[in-house]
């Protein structure tokens, strides 16, 4: 899952995460370049964005599992002007995934022709560097 190359500005721009004990292990994995998401150990349900408790039954049981980091664009902007470190970027896409396991990530969609993505286009997880670990980024599957 690592980058298909980073466009002609260089890979988009982003924050260092700051890991906190909830989220520790989704950074620990991008740092390897592996998607993992929290899974309620007693409904079953994948949790997005990542918790201590299911936000389905509300239990405290949560366990970390590989994803198959594929997915589909449930939605989608294309930014023609970015600001700050951005500007040289623009177009960018912003997007929400809907992921195989069921939650929606807002990403980007990255090493794709802005003006070829549509909504419900197979897209793949792929990483780029932010500080010590990577961030969670998609591509257009082939």
């Amino acid at each position: 899952m690592t980058s298909p190359g980073p466009t002609s500005a260089g890979p988009l721009p982003s924050v260092t995460p700051e890991p906190n004990p909830d989220d520790a292990p989704f950074w620990t994995a991008a740092a390897e370049d592996r998607l993992v998401l929290p899974r309620c150990s007693s409904c079953g349900t994948f949790i997005w964005y990542p918790r201590a408790f299911c936000p389905d039954c509300h239990t405290m049981g949560v366990e970390w599992v590989d994803a198959t980091g594929r997915g589909t664009i449930y939605s989608f902007t294309v930014n023609q002007r970015g600001q700050g470190p951005w500007a040289d970027h623009a177009p960018y896409v912003i997007a929400y995934v809907q992921l195989d396991e069921g939650p929606r990530v807002l990403t980007n969609i990255v090493g794709a022709d802005p003006d070829g993505i549509r909504v419900g286009d197979a897209v793949t997880a792929l990483f780029e560097p932010a500080g010590p670990t990577k961030v969670l980024r998609f591509t257009t599957a082939p």
